[in-house]
């Protein structure tokens, strides 16, 4: 039986999980608290007795603070475990390209996510399918529901950004499982700026976009990601896994997410996540 592991069952794990269960597969996760029948992180006898059974383990759980929780714990048993490594990443190792393109061929390491960047740099020499990953959104959390909250805005800054369906992570990292280790950056087709997705997502809604604030106005971690602005190029992933996302802009994402949401859930959801609130 195919069985995967995935350290830190979150957002984009999850629907991972829901796609490869409904496949037949046996499917086994980490969570800080065990909730909901997943293993607590620190059950070390559970944890060991899952890195044994499974063919395949994912981490998606980010640095803390200079280290990943998951190697610091459990590297030596998953270097010895032999089977198929996996591990969700960031674009944000890349840091700012000023606007211009990056694919996995790029620096990484000088941006402001540099524990993410050692993270990523380890699994790789770890043998693991790394998944580079931008603004992810779905079901939920997407700027549909950022707008109808009124919890979204737009920015005095001209920057350029990827973005990511999670429903397209899902299928990326299934399209790894055949694939040879290395990086892929899993990212749609069209990036561009934040004010731009807002003001889409703002018409589909059929309402007003929302203010433009400076970005001096907002919190410290929301002027650090003003402060990068990157296209992500997704060739690789096509050309080495055959992925293809299902939905390969944004428009094409919240038209779907839309069509399938009630204003009543869209208006009461949470936010969107970035790569590092999986």
């Amino acid at each position: 039986m195919s069985w995967l592991l995935v350290f830190g069952l979150g957002y984009c794990a999850s629907h991972l999980a829901r796609e490869l269960a409904g496949e037949g597969w046996r499917v086994a996760g980490t969570t800080r608290d065990g909730r909901q029948g997943t293993i607590r992180f620190d059950d070390a006898d559970a944890v060991a007795a899952e890195i044994a059974g499974a063919t395949h383990i994912l981490s998606s759980v980010p640095p803390e603070g200079e280290q990943d929780p998951v190697l610091g714990r459990y590297g030596e048993a998953l270097g010895a475990q032999g089977g198929w490594l996996g591990y969700l990443s960031s674009t944000g190792v890349y840091g700012d390209a000023g606007g211009a393109w990056v694919d996995e061929t790029a620096q990484t390491g000088t941006g402001r996510r540099t524990a993410r960047a050692a993270a990523d740099a380890a699994w790789l020499a770890m043998g693991a399918r790394v998944f580079r990953l931008p603004g992810i959104y779905g079901s939920g959390r997407s700027p549909l529901d950022r707008v109808a909250s009124g919890a979204a805005h737009r920015v005095e800054a001209p920057n350029i950004f990827s973005r990511v369906h999670v429903d397209d992570i899902a299928s990326g990292v299934i399209a790894g499982f055949d694939g040879p280790p290395g990086a892929y950056n899993l990212a749609d087709d069209r990036p561009c700026s934040q004010n731009e997705v807002i003001e889409f997502a703002a018409r589909l809604l059929g309402v007003e976009p929302p203010p433009v604030v400076p970005v001096a106005s907002l919190s410290p971690m929301a002027q650090g990601f003003y402060a990068e602005s990157r296209r992500v190029a997704n060739a690789k992933a096509k050309r080495v896994l055959g992925w293809l996302p299902r939905h390969a802009d944004y428009r094409a994402g919240l038209r779907a997410l839309k069509a399938t949401t009630s204003p009543t859930a869209v208006s009461a959801a949470p936010p969107a996540a970035s790569a590092d609130q999986r």
